[in-house]
């Protein structure tokens, strides 16, 4: 299979790109696996998060927020993709239509089953504030689907624009908010403005402006210096994730702090691309990252159900299981969740043998047309 995944990659494809979605992917996974508890009590299920009981872990909230380098990615290839269709003669409209076209019926299948699972555990009996947080924690991800369909509809404006003009919106918001004691709605701006900052650089790498290393290496310098300024004196918080029950959360809606170690992310993700292409010239190892990226949405959209999946199973042994029920309030827990993780993979493996086919039958009627 390597071999003829090999073959047929095109000769002037980037390997690389590709590989910062899949770990881009990874990072989502694994975050969400890692730092997402569901916490069996009184008969009720409510989500909790280790970073909340062991703020000691924030480091590795560092390593799994990789929403930047989603939008750094997504930037590049979809100006890189509206400058190829209107070369062929594709408008604007259809071009539009194919992409949301790829984006939004998946997202059709997960919203429809668990609308039913949420009307058959409330018709079951189930707790109200159960199936309230089941189906938050499946479909709140969904948040980033939107914000990148808004950003994809609005490329012909956004692709020219410099990273620093959102950025300094997001400066504003945060200002406004944290500053002057504005209003916390006015934070809800960062969720265009935060993301259109990484989205605007990966525009700019697909017109090769903002790429060279010495642009890269400010990105991950000035970025880092200005992430650990924030946390370290302006008071934000030092997880990039959002922790229940903190007065302020870097990512609802995003500020300053994440964007700024967002920046980082991607002069650091520039700086990689070589390293990544050599590597990648492997064909085991460009095949396993072919795949992913086939199976990038399925992956997105039905990993919150696996572990719900295996969460509810473990019930049946009829206590609370270490890692899995019980609250992360102890190191002990980390390790315990770990050893989860590939019974998580098993489960997220059946959700893409049930719901892939779909994905990819809709890929084959698009080509088709």
């Amino acid at each position: 299979m390597a071999r003829r995944v090999e073959t047929t990659t095109p000769p002037g494809r980037d390997r690389a790109v590709d590989a910062l979605r899949a770990l881009a992917i990874g990072g989502v996974v694994l975050g969400h696996w890692l730092v997402t508890a569901l916490v069996v009590d009184s008969g009720n299920v409510r989500v909790a998060s280790p970073l909340r009981d062991m703020p000691y872990l924030a480091p590795v909230s560092w390593v799994l927020q990789t929403m930047a380098l989603f939008f750094l990615v997504g930037g590049q290839m979809t100006a890189q993709g509206l400058a190829s269709a209107r070369a062929r003669g594709v408008g604007y409209g259809r071009w539009l239509r194919a992409r949301l076209a790829r984006l939004l019926r998946p997202v059709v299948a997960v919203v429809l089953l668990w609308g039913v699972v949420a009307v058959l555990m409330l018709a079951l009996g189930a707790d109200l504030t159960t199936v309230n947080a089941l189906v938050k924690l499946v479909w709140s991800p969904l948040w980033f689907l939107l914000v990148y369909v808004a950003l994809t509809a609005v490329t012909p404006l956004v692709a020219g624009l410099h990273p620093v003009w959102p950025l300094a919106v997001v400066a504003v918001a945060d200002w406004a908010r944290f500053g002057w004691g504005g209003p916390e709605w006015v934070g809800w701006v960062n969720l265009a403005a935060g993301w259109l900052v990484p989205y605007c650089l990966g525009a700019a790498w697909a017109r090769d402006r903002l790429c060279g290393r010495r642009t890269a290496w400010a990105l991950l310098a000035g970025g880092a210096a200005a992430a650990a300024a924030l946390v370290l004196w302006a008071g934000y918080p030092a997880s990039m994730v959002g922790v229940p029950g903190a007065p302020i959360s870097n990512q609802a809606p995003p500020t300053l702090a994440v964007v700024a170690f967002g920046l980082a992310q991607c002069g650091a993700a520039r700086l990689a691309l070589a390293p990544l292409r050599r590597l990648l010239a492997r064909p085991a190892i460009w095949a396993g990252v072919v795949l992913a990226n086939l199976s990038a949405m399925t992956i997105f959209l039905w990993h919150q159900t696996a572990m719900i999946a295996v969460t509810a199973l473990g019930l049946l042994a009829g206590r609370p299981l270490p890692g899995l029920h019980s609250a992360p309030s102890a190191v002990t827990w980390v390790f315990a969740r770990v050893g989860w993780l590939p019974v998580f993979a098993l489960a997220l493996f059946a959700c893409w043998g049930a719901f892939h086919g779909y994905e990819r039958g809709h890929r084959q009627e698009t080509r088709a047309r």
